[in-house]
């Protein structure tokens, strides 16, 4: 090693007293530093458990709204079991109170048959019970299949049978409807079945 080396290195040891101790400024500074270290230690400490302690609430919080979320969300899927439910059960209860007065009509007409002697009376009063009745299904979105003079529509019309037209433009139309067909809102329910002129 060189002179200038040892120097450095004697510069850098603490220096030591006859009596084998370090000064007393040195000690100071020494107890001092150590003092801030532990002062800061424990200043990060409480920094850390308060962090900590904030992670634990939010924790908690987002915990309590996700069990209140999940009862939400059980409780409106139970909600909406039931209306499905109802809905299946008495979704037809406005059809079929409207068909009621229908059916009332159809009691009094036939009383009234047995003592009846005029046969055109109660012609008219059942024809007037079946456009009732056509009415009641018109509100209620059901409509007749319009087949007279139409051409073959497989959409609405079923042919059961295919007939030598009487003339060419009758050929490839409905001649006669077999069976009335009907549409509810635009959809077929049932074809209406037709005899089809060849």
């Amino acid at each position: 090693m060189e002179p200038k080396e040892k120097t450095s290195l004697n510069e850098e040891q603490p220096q030591v007293t006859e009596s084998g101790q370090q000064p007393q400024e040195e000690v100071k500074d020494n107890t001092q530093e150590q003092q801030a270290a532990e002062e800061s230690q424990e200043q990060e400490e409480k920094a850390e458990e308060n962090e900590l302690q904030k992670v634990r609430e939010e924790a908690k919080e987002l915990k309590d709204k996700y069990l209140r979320l999940s009862a939400e969300f059980e409780n409106y899927s139970k909600r909406t079991m039931k209306e499905k439910a109802e809905l299946i059960l008495n979704g037809s209860e406005k059809s079929l109170s409207s068909v009621l007065p229908i059916v009332d009509d159809f009691e009094r007409a036939l009383k009234n048959m047995d003592t009846a002697n005029d046969v055109n009376a109660v012609k008219e009063g059942v024809q007037l019970i079946y456009n009732k009745f056509i009415s009641v299904l018109e509100k209620n979105g059901v409509k007749a299949i319009d087949t007279k003079d139409q051409p073959l529509d497989t959409d609405y019309h079923e042919a059961i049978a295919v007939i030598p037209a009487p003339t060419e433009e009758q050929k490839g139309k409905i001649l006669d409807c077999v069976l009335t067909g009907y549409t509810l809102n635009d959809k077929v329910i049932r074809h209406a079945k037709v005899v089809v002129g060849e």
